[in-house]
């Protein structure tokens, strides 16, 4: 993880901003990859085949492969910045491979390699895909998963019918994400804004922006109207040909679910 002497991006620092502004969201993000790992391990043993989902800049492949190094990885996104920062923090490293594909595309799964793969891993990715795209989703996962293989998502998933808790948990972080902003901490918007700056990555800045509105402009960059429940991902990821799928990990706001195949 380097500057590239090319393009002159410092691979590595937008790694590291990349995790600074998301953990202003996410204060507990490094627990979930760290129990996804463990689920990843017990089922895969040390040398797993991993499908990074909506890798974005290669988040989980990166701890995967420090805890796992015998262990490889091919990570899918459609986000052409955030892919052009995976690759490049990972250029020349064999055991990953980056791919571009659109979930929602019913042919997303032609830009993968041949599988099966013994795990799919995906966290704080899957939110901005409406309840019935993610029921074709999952159904679609079974397919690329070994027997006996799992499926891990961590995301907002909140319970039904506890609004006075879910409302304390929310101003509690919103809470401590303004003093972390006072304190200078980049949020979304702000991220992808100092992104747009940087000269050896203007160019796929624009071409994200034109796919998906600029974050620093625009209310919401994704879907912020459906948020099932983590018995309902469960329940569906079993309908859609899962063996089995229950919550291995919670927080106050988000779970993780998995599924094995």
């Amino acid at each position: 993880m380097t500057t590239d002497a090319t393009s002159g991006v410092d691979w590595q620092g937008w790694q590291a901003s990349w995790d600074r502004q998301q953990e202003w969201y996410l204060p507990d993000r490094e627990e979930r990859f760290r129990v996804m790992l463990d689920m990843v391990e017990a089922f895969a043993g040390p040398a797993p085949r991993v499908l990074d989902l909506a890798c974005g800049t290669g988040t989980i492949s990166a701890r995967l492969l420090e805890r796992l190094p015998k262990a490889t990885a091919v990570g899918v996104d459609r986000d052409p910045a955030l892919l052009a920062i995976a690759r490049g923090t990972f250029a020349g490293d064999s055991r990953v491979e980056f791919r571009s594909a659109d979930l929602n595309d019913p042919e997303w799964t032609a830009a993968l390699p041949a599988g099966p793969f013994d795990a799919i891993l995906t966290a704080t990715a899957l939110h901005w895909m409406r309840a019935a795209e993610l029921r074709v989703l999952y159904g679609q996962l079974a397919g690329l998963v070994r027997e006996g293989g799992v499926f891990l998502n961590a995301d907002h998933m909140p319970e039904e019918g506890t609004p006075r808790i879910d409302a304390a948990v929310e101003a509690h972080a919103e809470a401590q994400r303004e003093r972390k902003k006072a304190e200078g901490q980049l949020d979304w918007g702000g991220w992808w804004r100092e992104l747009s700056r940087d000269p050896g990555l203007r160019e796929v800045a624009e071409e994200r922006f034109r796919l998906f509105g600029n974050p620093a402009e625009v209310t919401h960059d994704h879907n912020s109207e459906e948020f099932p429940s983590a018995r309902w991902h469960a329940d569906t990821l079993c309908q859609g040909g899962f063996g089995e799928a229950r919550t291995v990990w919670a927080s106050p706001s988000d779970a993780m679910v998995l599924a094995v195949r």
